[in-house]
């Protein structure tokens, strides 16, 4: 047990540095930069050597005690930063994937509908236009190009603001239109039917979902940093892009993974609520589907 403990404490310790300390760290010491450089000065390399001397050489004046004392302050510094941006995640998850205001929330919502719906109708005019038994090579290459724009917008129609919202909305949409299931009140018993190597692909997929968003939520200081320090508003432009395509491609992942589940081990949990017998095989068919959710349901 005591080796236990001790590798767990190494491994916490070391989850704390990556995800918090040596973030915040790095951010104390581009604010550092930041407020000493201005704009005006932003990428003078004379005034940042002269500014890290004068630094370096006044703690090297400090005795033993208050070298120490100044490390653990910077460390607990950097800290408490990684400790508000995480606290940021839920409010930049909530937004990644579409929770926003009414409002603001059905207006943007309504715009991506309809240029959905546009690019869908114009994908179904091609394929009426040219048959599937008299098309050429380059007419399936334009319907695929049309559909490929489509699906770049969103799997299934809108019903969120912003993509990632959609890609789980669109799961949902499907789960409700092919398998007659409610996923929010059936999912959690799909769940406890999985075997565990599914179990935990899916986990892995929703840490890797949650790292990116991580990533992405490191750049809210960087972006409030740029308004005295540009280098730092670039900097934060690039934690940004880099945070948001992991996300999208995190959150594309998971639920792939999701629909696969279902597809794959639906029938275990209709077996398992006594929907189905043991001698069905296949998918779940709609009726099956509606049946389990009125069990999850249970009138709710």
């Amino acid at each position: 047990m005591s080796d236990f403990y001790k590798e767990l404490a190494k491994q916490l310790a070391t989850r704390w540095v990556s995800m918090l300390a040596l973030p915040g760290v790095l951010f104390l010491a581009a604010g550092w930069i930041g407020f000493r450089l201005g704009h005006a000065h932003a990428l003078d390399l004379r005034r940042f050597t002269e500014a890290t001397t004068g630094v370096a050489t006044q703690i090297a004046r400090w005795p033993g005690a208050a070298q120490a004392l100044g490390l653990i302050g910077v460390v607990l510094a950097a800290a408490l930063v990684g400790l508000v941006v995480q606290a940021l995640v839920g409010p930049v998850r909530a937004f990644c994937l579409g929770q926003w205001p009414r409002l603001l929330a059905t207006a943007l919502t309504g715009r991506r509908r309809r240029r959905w719906t546009a690019v869908v109708r114009r994908r179904e005019e091609l394929q009426k236009e040219h048959p599937p038994h008299a098309r050429t090579p380059e007419q399936q290459q334009q319907i695929d190009l049309i559909a490929g724009r489509a699906n770049n917008i969103a799997l299934a129609e809108p019903g969120r603001p912003t993509w990632m919202g959609d890609r789980v909305h669109a799961l949902s949409q499907v789960t409700v239109n092919r398998y007659g299931l409610d996923l929010t009140f059936c999912w959690p018993r799909l769940w406890l039917v999985l075997p565990e190597n599914t179990q935990t692909e899916i986990n892995t997929a929703q840490s890797g979902f949650a790292a990116a968003l991580f990533t992405l939520t490191w750049s809210i200081p960087y972006l409030v940093l740029g308004a005295f320090w540009w280098p730092a508003l670039l900097a934060g432009l690039v934690i940004a892009a880099v945070g948001r395509a992991r996300a999208r491609d995190r959150i594309g992942a998971l639920a792939e993974l999701t629909e696969a589940a279902l597809d794959i081990h639906g029938r275990v949990l209709a077996i398992t609520l006594g929907v189905s017998d043991k001698s069905v095989t296949g998918p779940l068919d709609p009726e099956e589907g509606l049946r389990i959710t009125d069990i999850a349901r249970k009138g709710r």
